[in-house]
């Protein structure tokens, strides 16, 4: 009985070692699928510093998501010393907020303004420039690092819903009389920011975000 179980306990452990040799012959499996051509998931391999959020933006709110990212990055250099480079921020605009990711010509050729009852509370008129493009001359020195460009070159994401850029498209297409949603996409395309990318949906965004890190808030 002691030889038996002798060899049982030796099988075992030659089983086990093959076994071993076997995982760590095979190569471990990827954290995420390929993505199709069609979208740019590339941003990820961006999303790699110390900490990491997500600003959610389904709301216009006149850019607040924008302030809270940017906020966020100087309230933990104030508290912890943190320097910016060790913050990777990503804004998505999703709903209401993805006019943010347009351009100013396009805001004032198709009177973004006008078609969503976006007011300016100071002067009670119709915007005619997204308020987050771009700073106007005498903008205080906060207010003129307040903006997508700006925010963006400093190596921060900026994501726009698909789903609801279909209303960027609505008004193109109607605007300008064209006959297909494919040639007014195309056209809708040009006035994107610079920069700004599109991904299937704002929930897809958020997700794929949070699963590279990030902790997630509703910014607007």
């Amino acid at each position: 009985m002691q030889i038996q179980r002798r060899n049982f306990l030796g099988t075992m452990g030659v089983s086990a070692l093959a076994a071993s040799l076997d995982a760590s012959a095979t190569p471990a499996p990827a954290t995420s699928p390929a993505a199709d051509e069609k979208w740019d998931t590339s941003w990820t391999e961006r999303v790699n510093r110390k900490h990491r959020a997500t600003f959610d933006s389904p709301q216009f709110s006149g850019g607040a998501a924008l302030v809270r990212a940017i906020n966020w990055k100087t309230e933990y250099k104030e508290v912890y010393g943190t320097p910016p480079e060790d913050m990777s921020a990503v804004l998505v605009v999703r709903g209401e907020g993805v006019w943010l990711a347009m351009n100013d010509e396009f805001w004032q050729a198709y009177k973004v303004g006008e078609e969503n009852n976006f007011k300016n509370k100071a002067t009670g008129k119709f915007r005619t420039a997204n308020p987050i493009a771009s700073a106007p001359a005498d903008a205080s020195p906060s207010a003129a690092e307040s903006t997508l460009p700006k925010f963006m070159a400093a190596g921060n994401i900026v994501l726009a819903c698909h789903r609801a850029f279909g209303s960027v498209v609505d008004l193109v297409k109607k605007t300008d009389k064209l006959a297909t949603d494919d040639e007014a996409e195309k056209k809708a395309r040009t006035f994107l920011l610079p920069g700004v990318i599109l991904q299937p949906s704002g929930v897809f965004a958020t997700l794929r975000a949070q699963e590279a890190g990030c902790h997630y808030i509703l910014a607007s």
